[in-house]
Parts: structure tokens; C-alpha cells; sequence
């Protein structure tokens, strides 16, 4: 891996010359986010109206975010990549003062038992979108910085002394799913820093063991695991949600209900809108409209890997690797939650679900792989022969 990211000299006397876009990635992030809304506006119109009183309520919440989402996807486009390395330990200090703020009264909004909210003006912000990708800008920072320490204990302790701390402050809120993406994440981004197989053992083992802990603190975390492995034994609980998704995907058959016409929506499937908006997906588009929008996760992620691969140093290779990690990881447990899986869990599906601040950040990382892509080695390459 280390080889993998490498520069040339060359390219990085030429890094700081003007590139271009990656118009694939912007087409299908753009196509996606597009989709997105059409689909956060079916799968809640009905909700919206019931609840309050405007059926698109919902999409014009989506509608804002993606306006300011692609914003700050052409904004950070623009900037040098290199200038969020510097401030990597502000943009770390802001995101742990985020997640310490959701638990302030005033500050932080309670909903569903958990605190994950910070309440702003004009609207709500959830700390741990931000925290993830502040994760990823240190971690890359750091083991760039320190590559020939990585296949050492000592030099991934910081690396997991951070990752461990955000998803502390995770966990208390509690946010068992972004938990466990922040932990994924970060053992995928040592495996791409060079940290060896004994290292991923050793992490292994108290995470292994804490998961019976985490159970036994939250209740409702056992249930959930029940309802998992059967959840016709509590058709009207626990296992509800996870049956209106099989019915909801079931009905879709292959080409599915057509567009607007899912049933489920109908304030069966609760969070159809957020979390389980691949569920509808799948009814009103069918096992054909789900496979074309997993096929455009897939082409997403792998122009991602090609930036990667590209970058002109250490650091954009790491970046551009980690915003690829935490998108392919939270699509997979994402349909992997919808479908049954894996256990239930909250996890909105990226640039589609309804959530302005997801939307926000996942747009802002899109813009940071255009900076990197922007500076990579084919695009010098081909500016240096104009």
C-alpha cells in the first residue's frame, strides 16, 4: 500500500498546476443526489402531510441541502487538498466540540431516546456526519506524515487513541451506526496506511468483547438482535420495521410498482424517508431500479480509487482512499440493514436519504476528491505536455 501511494518527483513539482474535474464522479454524484430527492419526496409526501400539514415538506428540506451541499463540493473542489492537512487538528478540535455540544441542554436536540442533534438557527446538524469525515482528514494527515511508523503499535496509537474517542462520544448519544462505520473506517484506513494483521487482531479482541457490554447497557440493542433473527416473533415490536421492508421490497418484484406508487409509504414503513428509503427503492422501482443505483455506488467508489491511486502524494491518496472507505461502508450497511442482513440499525443511504447534513458532508467529500483528482498524476501528466 505503501507503494500504491507514492509520488513521483515530477508530479509533485507539477502538483500545484491547474487540473480538471472528474466529470463522471460529479455526473453520477449529481444524478444521485437528483434521485435522491425525487425519492425522499414519494417515500415521505404522504408523512409530510400528515404530520405537517405540507407534502413536501421533506424535499424542500432535501432540496436546501443539496443546494448547499454542492456548494461546498465546488468550493472545496477549488481549494488545495493540502490546506485541510494543516488545519487537520482545527477540524478535529471542531468535530469533538460538536459531538461534546449534543449533550449540552439548549444545544442538543433529544429525539428517539438519543441526543445527535445540534440545533442551530435555521436548521439541525448531526455532529457525528461531520466527526466522521474530520476522522478521515487527521488520520490521513497523521499517517502520511508518519508512514514508515505504521507497521508499528506505537505509530497507529494515535490513529486509534482519535478513532476511539469520537466513537466514545458516539456511542453516549447513543448511535450504535455510526459507531460502528467510525470503527470500520478507521481499521480500513490502517489497513490502507500499512498497519499489519497481528495490529487488526489485537484491535479486534476488546471490540469483540465490549459488543456483549453495549448490549447489556441498551436493552433495546438485544431486542433488536432478536428481531433480527426472527422477527415474525414480534411482528407489531421490534421486528415491525425489518417486515414492512421485506414486503416493501418483496412487492417491488423485478421492475417494480412504478415510481410514486409504493405502498408502504403509507406510514407502514416507518423511516421510509431516511433509513429505509432503499426499501422503497425497491418497491416502486423494482430489483432493476436497486441494482442501477448499486451500480452507481460501485462506479462512484471506483472513480474514487482511481484518484486514489493517482494522487500526487501520500496524503491525497490517503484522503481520497478514506472518503471511498466510509461511502462503500455505509452503502453496504445500509442495504445490508434494509434487507435483513444484519442486524437493524439507523444509517442513512449516502446522497439519497433524507438528511440535510449528511447530504451536506457527503457532497463536501465528493469535493475533496475533485481537489485531489485535480492534482493527480494523469492530469499533470497531460498539462505538462500542453
Amino acid at each position: 500500500m505503501n507503494g500504491w501511494c507514492a509520488m513521483s518527483t515530477k508530479s509533485k513539482l507539477l502538483s500545484q498546476r491547474k487540473g480538471e474535474y472528474d466529470h463522471i464522479l460529479t455526473a453520477i454524484t449529481v444524478l444521485l443526489v437528483v434521485f435522491g430527492i425525487v425519492m425522499v419526496y414519494s417515500a415521505s409526501c404522504y408523512n409530510a402531510e400528515v404530520n405537517y400539514g405540507n407534502k413536501y415538506f421533506y424535499m424542500f428540506k432535501q432540496l436546501v441541502g443539496a443546494i448547499l451541499g454542492f456548494c461546498a463540493m465546488t468550493a472545496l473542489s477549488f481549494i488545495d487538498y493540502h490546506v485541510l492537512g494543516k488545519l487537520r487538528y482545527v477540524i478535529l478540535g471542531v468535530s469533538v466540540i460538536l459531538l461534546v455540544l449534543v449533550f449540552v441542554p439548549g444545544v442538543g436536540i433529544e429525539s428517539y431516546g438519543a441526543r445527535r442533534w445540534i440545533n442551530l438557527p435555521f436548521f439541525t446538524m448531526q455532529a457525528s456526519e461531520i466527526a466522521k469525515f474530520g476522522f478521515i482528514i487527521f488520520a490521513a494527515a497523521y499517517m502520511a506524515k508518519h508512514h514508515k511508523k505504521m507497521t508499528t503499535f506505537a505509530g497507529i496509537l494515535p490513529v486509534l487513541g482519535v478513532g476511539g474517542l469520537i466513537c466514545l462520544l458516539i456511542i453516549l448519544e447513543p448511535n450504535m451506526s455510526i459507531t460502528i462505520c467510525v470503527v470500520l473506517l478507521m481499521f480500513s484506513m490502517l489497513f490502507i496506511g500499512g498497519a499489519r494483521i497481528k495490529h487488526f487482531v489485537f484491535m479486534a479482541l476488546p471490540v469483540i468483547a465490549m459488543i456483549p457490554l453495549l448490549i447489556i447497557a441498551e436493552p433495546y440493542r438485544l431486542k433488536r438482535m432478536l428481531a433480527f433473527i426472527d422477527p415474525w416473533a414480534s411482528p407489531l415490536g421490534e421486528g415491525y420495521q425489518l417486515i414492512q421492508s421485506f414486503y416493501s421490497l418483496g412487492s417491488g418484484g423485478l421492475f417494480g410498482l412504478g415510481l410514486f406508487n409504493s405502498r408502504q409509504k403509507y406510514l407502514f414503513l416507518p423511516f421510509s424517508e431516511s433509513d429505509f428509503i432503499f426499501s422503497i427503492i425497491g418497491e416502486e422501482l423494482g430489483l432493476v431500479g436497486c441494482a442501477v443505483v448499486m451500480l452507481a455506488y460501485v462506479l462512484m467508489i471506483a472513480r474514487a480509487i482511481r484518484i486514489a491511486q493517482n494522487s500526487t502524494d501520500r496524503f491525497g491518496c490517503y484522503l481520497a482512499s478514506g472518503i471511498a472507505c466510509i461511502i462503500a461502508i455505509q452503502v453496504l450497511v445500509n442495504i445490508a440493514v434494509v434487507t435483513g442482513s444484519i442486524p437493524p440499525t439507523g444509517l442513512p443511504l449516502p446522497f439519497v436519504s433524507a438528511g440535510s447534513s449528511s447530504l451536506i458532508v457527503f457532497c463536501s467529500g465528493i469535493g475533496i476528491l475533485q481537489s485531489v483528482g485535480r492534482r493527480s498524476h494523469k492530469t499533470v501528466k497531460r498539462l505538462a505536455h500542453k
